[in-house]
């Protein structure tokens, strides 16, 4: 694997806090030649218990957690505004690297989700009206003849953001930070949440 290290991953080299060191992490990706070192696995649960997973990207992260947006009424959105406990995994293979997190996803403001709204390409703002996600439909046709709708409904003017469409902030309870290693004896050291601070351990590979 490229990413295998012999430097090693030590306790008293990491950051206070898993969303520092997380940035840390993030920072070494900017010039490895990750296909999109952005996306990241969410999992979240349904009512009956039942997992499911899908790639989502990660668009900010902050003092509090990391940010994604969706449409509140897909599969996730549904499930997490039922189940806020949510799992995310990053997986940088260039760098042997992954960071697995773990905690509550919280609904941001409407504020912070049309301030991000507006920075999107407008055909992606159409989007997010003309898509019912998750949804079953009759054809693609039905998708295609919508977002025509939609684009003379809005010709010469701002698409406003959907009432049903916004960003979650996942807040860490536990972050696992991966390090690729020799042999597989891999380093992992995790972030548990204490109180107002954090504790860290180092787990076998």
């Amino acid at each position: 694997m490229q990413g295998d290290s012999d430097q090693g991953l030590d306790i008293g080299a990491l950051a206070a806090d898993p969303v520092s060191q997380f940035r840390n992490w993030f920072e070494l990706t900017r010039d490895a030649g990750l296909v999109d070192r952005t996306a990241m696995t969410l999992a979240s649960v349904d009512s009956r218990g039942r997992p499911s997973a899908r790639i989502v990207l990660l668009k900010d992260i902050r003092d509090e957690g990391v940010v994604f947006y969706t449409n509140y009424e897909s599969r996730k959105g549904r499930e997490l505004l039922q189940n806020p406990w949510c799992a995310l995994v990053f997986w940088w293979d260039r760098l042997g690297r992954q960071v697995r997190i773990e905690g509550q996803a919280r609904q941001l403001s409407a504020a912070d989700s049309d301030a991000y709204f507006a920075t999107r390409p407008r055909d992606s703002q159409l989007g997010a009206w003309a898509s019912p996600q998750s949804q079953a439909v009759d054809s693609r046709a039905t998708l295609e003849q919508r977002l025509t709708e939609l684009e003379r409904e809005y010709e010469g003017r701002a698409v406003p953001r959907p009432p049903h469409w916004g960003g979650f902030c996942v807040v860490p309870e536990s972050v696992e930070f991966w390090l690729s290693r020799g042999a597989r004896m891999h380093d992992r050291l995790r972030y548990l949440r204490h109180g107002d601070g954090w504790t860290i351990e180092r787990l076998a590979p």
